[in-house]
């Protein structure tokens, strides 16, 4: 359960009936044309049927007090809005209406270490860090904790590797490890614990409880409630944008897993044979 009891509690989210919109260029008539492209832009509001302008309505009317302490999941099935109403919240995309308010700074995982391909894994430790406004001091303070937490050494020392020579799962882990450690108002991350071994997601899970005593709040985009059940005491459950429930862990999750059908009933054990004693 969260930790600060109500007349203790910090709030550092407030979002206020949010509304984000996306608007996706269709195949409208001109497209060759720098004229006719110019005069789509100064006619969008007004013509966006004709343009082929298409609105997507990705979060409608959401609205949630988050407080410090908390770790927030965030769920829902593909589409749902969580990976947006996340990039809302960090300040990354603009609200069509309503608002969001934030105490302090949000950083969302793998944007505020914004890592490059070409450059070594060392290289891009610093430059993550430095991003997220840490000294250089400090980085160097942590470095080696940053490699021994991400693994991404365990199998030969690629570190000194540039980055573009990594997994996928290995640049998320690093993203990852160099995100956590510097404390955070509010920590956002979107499927980081999906990558790695079972021994890397639990030294995840552990260190975002870390971050919830040292810091703010963290949120939890993911698709693994076993995640989500280990780290989250409260969870966002997004259905086609809208916020269908809001509350403790396993409430939400068990109404999740009876709408998605996610909860399998235990298989029955099989009859044990019968041992047929000789004549």
């Amino acid at each position: 359960m969260a930790e600060n009891t109500d007349d203790t509690q910090v709030p550092t989210v407030i979002a206020d009936r949010v509304d984000i919109v996306y608007r996706v260029n269709g195949t409208g008539g001109g497209r060759g044309s720098a004229t006719a492209a110019l005069n789509r832009i100064l006619r969008r509001k007004q013509t966006e049927k004709a343009s082929g302008v298409r609105t997507v309505h990705a979060v409608k009317k959401v609205s949630f007090v988050a407080y410090k302490g908390e770790a927030i999941g965030l769920i829902g099935t593909n589409g749902s809005g969580k990976s947006t109403l996340l990039k809302a919240v960090a300040g990354l995309l603009p609200v069509e209406s309503g608002a969001i308010y934030t105490d302090g700074q949000p950083s969302l995982l793998g944007v505020n270490a914004a890592l490059m391909g070409d450059l070594t894994g060392e290289r891009n430790v610093y430059l993550g860090g430095l991003a997220m406004g840490m000294s250089r001091e400090q980085i160097k303070e942590r470095y080696q904790e940053i490699v021994d937490f991400s693994g991404i050494n365990d199998k030969g020392d690629f570190i000194t590797l540039p980055m573009r020579t990594y997994s996928s799962g290995m640049g998320a882990r690093l993203r990852f490890s160099i995100a956590a450690a510097k404390d955070h108002d509010v920590l956002l991350i979107d499927e980081a614990l999906a990558t790695g071994d079972a021994n890397f997601r639990k030294r995840s899970e552990a260190r975002i409880r870390e971050l919830r005593k040292e810091a703010g709040t963290v949120f939890l985009v993911s698709h693994n409630n076993k995640s989500i059940r280990d780290t989250c005491d409260r969870v966002l459950w997004l259905e086609r944008g809208e916020l269908r429930m809001d509350g403790p862990t396993e409430d939400v999750l068990k109404e999740y897993e009876a709408f998605t059908g996610d909860k399998k009933p235990k298989a029955k054990p099989k009859p044990k044979p019968k041992v047929t004693e000789p004549a």
